[in-house]
């Protein structure tokens, strides 16, 4: 089975759900990412340069074709390069788009209103110079702040993911702090964040009204969460074992390799939403070099794959 990663040309947009469970049935849950580090680009003899940055990254792209469906750019390492390195960022989303991978764009934008919707037009416009399959979104205004960029994703066929539960141990205040009032009145932050994407795919593909997931195969709706591999999810008020079983949210799950996650504990640490988890991986395969990152990548496929079964 061939799974493009471009949306359907005419008529609906297939959703990213529907194309992420392609990927998965056909490549498996490895996403690989790509981190031009300046002590990589030195790594790879490369220059700590625009133009380092960008032939890391379509090598990356290369590796990576054929052998996972997704990719997920870190856009920082580009945009420190200014306006030239959002020039070599288009050439390897370019590059991906051609190899027929599902590009995350790891930008994580929060915004509101019109502000938040430029960004969305971005990145989430199909035919943009930045077009992404999915983007990262940092929902501190609130879930609702994001409404626009929601909208445009949904009518294009893209996703989003928004951070719930992050690694970084100054995030753990914040995101365990208990919400006051609203509908998710006395749930955690990132506990809120969760349900509240958990509603919006169960809106979105009519589970609520009693119908079947736009993905039937998986249940994978567009809208996802970061959730750090690192973490015990219990401690931020999430309890991985009450996924719904419907319309399952796709989670980013960062940490992995060389953060310290362990691939063997994937199902204890994600429980019934390990079938959505996408396992992204960067400076565990980077550091491999350009001469074995292919046998890195493929390796890790096999150990992801072995623990799914």
């Amino acid at each position: 089975m061939t799974v493009s990663a471009e949306p359907a040309a005419t008529g609906a947009a297939v959703s990213f759900g529907e194309r992420l469970s392609g990927v998965f049935a056909e490549h498996g849950q490895l996403c690989v990412g790509i981190d031009p580090h300046s002590w990589l680009l030195r790594d790879w003899n490369l220059p700590d340069t625009a133009n380092g940055a960008e032939s890391f990254g379509r090598a990356v792209v290369a590796a990576a074709a054929g052998r996972v469906g997704l990719v997920k750019p870190q856009v920082a390492f580009y945009e420190r390069f200014g306006s030239a390195g959002f020039a070599a960022l288009e050439r390897v989303l370019t590059d991906a788009r051609q190899a027929g991978l599902l590009v995350i764009g790891d930008a994580k934008r929060g915004d509101l209103g019109t502000s938040a919707l430029a960004y969305a037009e971005a990145w989430l416009s199909p035919g943009s110079p930045l077009e992404v399959d999915a983007l990262t979104l940092a929902a501190y205004m609130g879930v609702g702040s994001l409404e626009s960029p929601l909208t445009l994703a949904a009518a294009t066929g893209k996703g989003v993911f928004l951070l719930a539960a992050t690694s970084n141990p100054e995030a753990a205040h914040i995101q365990r702090a208990i919400v006051a009032e609203g509908p998710y009145a006395g749930s955690s932050v990132a506990r809120a964040i969760l349900d509240d994407v958990g509603e919006r795919n169960a809106r979105a593909s009519g589970v609520i009204e009693g119908a079947a997931c736009a993905s039937v195969a998986t249940g994978l709706g567009s809208i996802g969460v970061v959730l750090g591999a690192t973490l015990d999810l219990a401690a931020f008020g999430i309890d991985v074992h009450q996924a719904s079983t419907e319309c399952r949210t796709p989670v980013l799950a960062p940490g992995f390799g060389h953060q310290g996650g362990n691939i063997m504990d994937l199902i204890s640490i994600y429980g019934e939403y390990a079938d959505g988890v996408i396992v992204s991986e960067s400076r565990s395969v980077l550091s491999a070099g350009p001469r074995r990152i292919e046998e890195a990548i493929e390796r890790r496929v096999a150990e992801v794959g072995a623990v799914r079964g």
